[in-house]
Parts: structure tokens; sequence; C-alpha cells
């Protein structure tokens, strides 16, 4: 047995993927300071700097590998999780988080957008996830986490295709964690509402409409509604503590949504009837277009 495979009875592997910024990076440095090994992935390493740096701040540097891995290329994010398996004996927790968001109104953006979102939020998830299954089967144990989104629960509007998205990484783990707890698995969606991270930056820079567009009112309601959400809400960090509470759950639950509201409007759909929500939602956009 190698060195690396001995090191890994006292000390768990974590898989992290998008760890450059936001919650990947803030994950990647709790698991480190609650005694994981994290593998942190990014798709381009030159973004690494922030992490390292808050790694260091934190004494944990020597507990978080940097690696270059795109979820979208299927060869190289198994050949990422088949090395990892090689070299430390385990993953124990996978992280989903890579992602990012697509603004526009559903008539405006182009199919090669749509195809952009689902190939990162969705098919990158999986092929990721995928590539552990086997190993985490035949251990009997393992916590994969997908990070979701409120989004992936309601579908607003300015964000159709993350909306869509995030509507199939819940379908995708529900039926997911069905089939891996009879083997130890646990399977766990997390779903955080506008958190202020770069994802919605990088999303609001990317919502473009025509001078003349039909949707211009309703686009610039959404990402008024979208700026102000994002700058009142929530440290980031909640996410990254509660991925390490899950971490040390024998038997977690599968969703916890977290966010100021978001318990409140999921109970409101579910609730009222469909035209009460719809009008609720509608009215609020109409007082934001003024």
């Amino acid at each position: 047995m190698s060195k690396h495979r001995d090191d890994h009875a006292a000390r768990p592997v974590a898989f992290v993927t998008g760890s450059s910024s936001g919650f990947g990076l803030l994950t990647s440095v709790s698991l480190a300071r609650s005694g994981y090994l994290v593998m942190a992935t990014m798709r381009d390493t030159d973004k690494r700097h922030e992490l390292l740096r808050q790694a260091s701040a934190h004494g944990v540097s020597e507990s978080i590998r940097v690696l270059e891995m795109d979820v979208t290329d299927r060869r190289a994010a198994l050949e990422a999780v088949s090395s990892v398996i090689e070299q430390y004996g385990a993953i124990d927790v996978l992280v989903n988080n890579a992602g990012f968001a697509v603004g526009g109104v559903v008539e405006e953006i182009e199919m090669d957008a749509w195809r952009s979102q689902m190939e990162t939020n969705v098919f990158g998830l999986i092929a990721v996830t995928k590539s552990v299954l086997p190993s985490m089967r035949e251990r009997g144990k393992g916590l994969i986490v997908n990070i979701g989104s409120i989004s992936g629960r309601i579908g607003f509007p300015g964000y159709a295709p993350y909306a869509a998205s995030k509507f199939a990484v819940e379908g995708f783990s529900e039926a997911l964690r069905l089939e891996m707890l009879p083997f130890g698995v646990h399977v766990v969606l997390i779903e955080p509402g506008a958190y202020n991270t770069a994802i919605w930056e990088k999303g609001f820079d990317q919502i473009r409409s025509r001078p003349d567009s039909p949707y211009r009112p309703v686009l610039q309601a959404v990402l008024r509604y979208s700026r102000k959400t994002a700058s009142e809400a929530s440290d980031p960090q909640e996410v990254a503590d509660l991925i390490v509470r899950l971490a040390k759950d024998p038997a977690p639950r599968l969703r916890y949504t977290l966010g100021k509201g978001n318990r409140i409007s999921l109970l409101g759909k579910t609730l009222l009837p469909w035209k009460w929500f719809e009008r609720i939602v509608m009215n609020m956009l109409k007082s934001l277009s003024k």
C-alpha cells in the first residue's frame, strides 16, 4: 500500500469543482480546516491565487491540492478523479459546485448559450459524479453534494437557462439518491438563494437585450431585483459551513434550502394557487419597472 493510501485512513479526501471563487473556494478552505485533504479543481489554475491566499491565512495550504479540470471535458474529469483515487485511495466527499448563470429572455438567448449552460451545470456535474460512483459504491460509503439553487425550485424570468439547468440537477439528484442509498452513499442538494458571489455578477454582465426589445422593461426589473437581493444577501460562508457539517453527518437529508426569504417563497409556491403566486411575482416586477 502506498504512502498516500496509508494517509487516507486518517485523513478523508474531498473533491471540489469550481474552486477558484465563491462557494467552491470557501468550501475548499473550510473542508481543509476541518481535517480534509482537498482536491480543489478549477478550469483555469491561473485563478488559484485567492484560494491559496485564504488557505495560507487559515494555515491549511498543505491540505489543498489545486488541480486543473474543466467539467465539460469528460475525459479530463474521469482522469482527474481516477488519479486522485489511485493516489489517495478514495474520494470521501464530492462537491459539485462548478457552474455559471446565463441571463436574458428565452426569445433572445442564442442556442449556443443554452447548450453551454447545460454542458457545465448539468452534463459536467453528471460526468464528474459518474466518475466517483464506482469507488464510493464499492467502499459502501461517500457523500455527494450537488450545489443546486432556489432557481431549481422556482423559475424566475430572465434566467430561464439557469433555472432549466438547476431543475435538471434537482431531478438528477433525487433519482441518484434513491439509487445510491442501498450502497451507503448519500446524495445531498443544497439550494442557495442569491448569495453575493461571482456567479451573479457574471450573470448580470451577460444580460443583454436589443435597444428596441419588447422585454427590456422586464429585464431591467429583474436585474434591479437581482442586484438588490444579492447586495442584501447573507455571507456565502454559510453554505461552506453547512457542507462541512454535512460531511460529518451520518444521515443527511436530501434538501437544504439557504438564503433570506427562500423558504417563504417555496412555501408560497407550494400552498398558493399558481395564479396567486404568479400575480405576486408579476406585481413585484411591475413595481420595479417604474
